[in-house]
């Protein structure tokens, strides 16, 4: 039962997240949900998140270490390089409501 319990939080949190921060590529926005990138952020955010392990300098490390695929797989680049500040700042908006919540 604790893993329904884990799997429901960590969808929670991807939902979170997915409707708030956003890729740009030049002047679209993709948010992180149709990017299909919330659902594995959440996973790797969620233990952070249980362990008060989560910084600003955690999330910058996960962002340039989550790869992002272009052109069918022509080029990978880091997330990070893709989330304008604002998007960012977004993300830890969305992050710390969720936080207040566990």
């Amino acid at each position: 039962m604790a893993k329904a319990g884990t799997t429901k939080a960590i969808e929670e949190l991807a939902a979170a997240i997915g409707e708030q921060a956003y890729l740009q590529v030049a002047d679209w926005h993709l948010y992180l949900a149709d990017a299909k990138l919330h659902l594995p952020l959440a996973e790797a955010l969620y233990p952070l998140l249980l362990e008060d392990r989560f910084t600003d300098t955690a999330l910058a490390e996960l962002l340039a270490n989550t790869s992002v695929s272009l052109g069918g797989g022509k080029k990978m680049l880091p997330l990070a390089e893709l989330m304008p500040a604002r998007s960012l700042a977004h993300l830890v908006e969305a992050i710390a409501a969720y936080q207040r919540q566990l």
